[in-house]
């Protein structure tokens, strides 16, 4: 499809891609969002936690929702979209991946950018016990790789599936890695970093045997991370094999069901390839929208509705 015109103007104030990014990520607060837990268990026996919310009225409409790294399903941006599509006739479910939801996974494998069986999975629990007839898929970042894998690497796409979403979708993960380890990320790298390494000892009093402690301490970088955890533990060779099997940019040509992909120009995390134009005008089902403003999974917006919410919104609106 051609290249869309966005439509988003952002605030005074928040242009600067690093300010949008922080303020949406730490500071936004989202209210009115009463979630529910259930507890589903995966093929392999491990256990993914599901916050839904709901419409309040009878609906067959299904909003599917995927946060970042490190993130979970309380985080604002999963909140807010599910607060935008509960108002306007659609459930929601915010998916924690393994791990995200308060409580260690029960594997020594987690989550991570190319996790499509655990989406086959959530899809699948969804259509064998609800009622719902028109499902959509929203990812952000990580999450946003996720359903893009997902939607062209080969899985048989339910009918039920109409389109999706996937804001500041990293579809180059070599290209990423290496823009988080720059400079201007050095704050978000060290975060991130920090998180993980958190959530890696307490994996590795659970595993003792997978994982030593000299092992962790031996991790400087993200990538030293994908390279000494991520890989080994979800059967990549390496971290650069993890990047490379799992990029969604590889699948985006076969991606067969309606699907808009924002990207705002600013936005620090992406490098270069991230922004798939040649795929997008290549494929009548991909659109591809770059704000020029927005930082990474950003895109504040009045009244605290962001514009991805709205954008979301009124593209699964189209697709039902």
């Amino acid at each position: 499809m051609p290249i869309l015109e966005s439509d988003y103007k952002s605030t005074f104030g928040f242009r600067n891609g690093f300010v949008s990014t922080v303020y949406s990520g730490l500071i936004r607060n989202v209210d009115g969002v009463i979630q529910e837990r259930e507890r589903i268990t995966l093929s392999d026996g491990d256990f993914l936690d599901l916050d839904w919310s709901f419409d309040g009225r009878k609906t067959d409409r299904l909003v599917i929702i995927l946060h970042g790294l490190e993130g979970n399903a309380q985080r604002p941006y999963m909140t807010g979209t599910a607060k935008i599509f509960n108002t306007n006739g659609y459930d929601a479910v915010c998916v924690n991946f393994r791990g995200c939801s308060g409580e260690p996974n029960l594997k020594y494998r987690s989550y991570h950018s190319g996790a499509s069986d655990d989406l086959v999975d959530v899809i699948q629990h969804v259509i064998n016990t609800k009622n719902y007839q028109k499902l959509h898929l929203k990812g952000f970042s990580l999450g946003a790789n996720v359903i893009l894998k997902y939607l062209g690497e080969g899985n048989e796409i339910p009918s039920e599936i109409k389109s999706s979403v996937a804001v500041s979708a990293p579809c180059y993960l070599k290209g990423s890695a290496y823009e988080l380890h720059t400079a201007k990320n050095k704050l978000y790298a060290i975060r991130f970093k920090k998180h993980l390494i958190e959530r890696l000892k307490i994996k590795q009093l659970q595993h003792p045997d997978k994982i030593s402690i000299t092992e962790i301490n031996s991790i400087n970088t993200l990538i030293d991370f994908d390279h000494v955890y991520t890989s080994r533990a979800h059967g990549f060779l390496d971290a650069f094999d993890y990047y490379e099997q799992c990029s969604s940019l590889q699948f985006l040509p076969k991606i067969k069901t309606p699907t808009l992909i924002i990207n705002a120009l600013n936005d620090s995390f992406l490098s270069p390839e991230c922004y798939p134009v040649k795929e997008a005008k290549n494929n009548s089902n991909l659109f591809l929208e770059m704000p020029r403003f927005g930082g990474h999974v950003g895109f504040k917006d009045k009244k605290n509705v962001y514009y991805n919410e709205k954008r979301a919104l009124e593209f699964c609106g189209l697709h039902d």
